[in-house]
């Protein structure tokens, strides 16, 4: 006689309507009492015990068995769509855009549990060969975040996204920074337009966009303490962002920063203008106290931010499309370098948490400081 199969071994027979072996496995009953069948199906009986003993397995290592048809573009979904809970919006619009424009259209018709490292790298050469390292991270951070999160709920045993190298992409937009002359003409542009304060404090001070967007006027003091000992100069204190929960970057871009009169003159007439504008807005005004903001008093985003410095540098020498906001704090750290200030001073007041930050973010803005030996030899040799 056969040996009856034990509980929970499974069992195997052929299905006449579909003309396949279908093996099943009872993994016990679920909360609401009702026993939990998977099954697997094949053409011939050894394939179906091969579906057979993949279930088993999987349930002796703890694993739920997912869906047999629960793919990458499933995984990713359930990511985009539970696994960022709390994360800034900015963060959630960037992950579903990337993952909805590259990762799904590639890879999410692959069965989860049989995508392998090899799809994984042929997909990131790929797409190497028309987009940025950062790019690429970006993505492989978004696929590998997905697979974890479905390796959490048991769909997956391991996630051979980590397991993945992310090449070498093409080279990015290289960051630029101001000449002097170009400094000028860009400040000369900007008067009289809504993004004039913005520039002159941006350039002057080396602030972050998201810093200067999420700056209020309680952390902004124009007059300063000339009588106190020691006196205190007119001073912005950077201490937030539009990061979410409002801190600066890192602890060390929490910092206050002296203002230049030129930043002073342009604050109090921006303040001015601010107020007349509050007035004429009336009831609609946001009184939210931000130093930066629309007609209305309503934040600026970086778009905003963007198009009008944009607006600008269509009354100057320079090509619009080839500059962005960030590149006025560039500027900022090219022209303290010129000028001879210390490498380490420059880091101070831009906010880094290291001079070695600074000098790779802005390796390109920043003169080598190595002419101090020549300088003091031909001082002491002096004929």
């Amino acid at each position: 006689m056969t040996k009856r199969r034990s509980r929970g071994d499974g069992g195997l027979h052929w299905d006449e309507r579909r003309q396949r072996w279908i093996a099943t496995a009872s993994l016990g009953h679920g909360p609401d009492g009702k026993r939990i069948t998977k099954r697997g199906s094949g053409k011939t009986k050894t394939e179906a015990k091969a579906k057979l003993k993949e279930v088993l397995r999987d349930y002796e290592d703890g694993l739920a068995i997912a869906p047999a048809d629960y793919t990458v573009a499933h995984a990713v979904n359930d990511w985009l769509a539970y696994g960022l809970n709390g994360r800034d919006k900015g963060t959630v619009d960037t992950c579903t855009t990337l993952s909805r424009t590259h990762v799904i259209p590639a890879l999410g018709s692959r069965k989860l549990r049989d995508l392998s490292a090899e799809d994984v790298d042929r997909w990131l050469a790929e797409k190497a060969k028309t987009h940025s390292t950062s790019t690429l991270q970006r993505l492989h951070s978004c696929l590998n975040r997905a697979v974890k999160h479905a390796m959490a709920r048991d769909k997956v045993r391991r996630n051979v996204v980590e397991l993945c190298k992310v090449p070498q992409g093409r080279e990015g937009r290289p960051s630029k920074a101001l000449t002097l002359v170009a400094a000028d003409e860009v400040l000369k542009a900007a008067e009289g337009k809504q993004l004039h304060a913005y520039i002159v404090v941006s350039l002057l001070t080396g602030a972050r966009t998201e810093e200067l967007r999420a700056l209020t006027w309680n952390h902004v003091d124009l007059e300063g303490q000339p009588n106190a000992v020691p006196a205190t100069p007119p001073y912005v204190a950077v201490w937030r962002s539009v990061r979410s929960g409002g801190d600066t970057k890192t602890r060390k871009s929490r910092r206050t920063l002296a203002l230049p009169k030129r930043c002073v003159d342009v604050l109090r007439a921006h303040q001015q203008m601010q107020q007349r504008e509050q007035e004429k807005a009336g009831q609609p005004w946001d009184a939210n106290g931000l130093v930066f903001a629309s007609a209305v008093g309503t934040p600026l985003d970086s778009a905003n931010v963007r198009r009008a410095f944009r607006r600008v540098l269509k009354h100057t020498s320079l090509n619009p499309d080839e500059w962005t906001p960030r590149e006025l704090r560039h500027s900022f750290v090219s022209l303290l370098s010129d000028s001879g200030v210390p490498l380490e001073e420059i880091s101070r007041l831009v906010g880094h948490s290291s001079t070695a930050v600074t000098e790779l973010v802005h390796r390109k803005q920043i003169r080598p400081v190595l002419q101090g030996g020549a300088v003091a030899m031909d001082r002491i040799f002096e004929t």
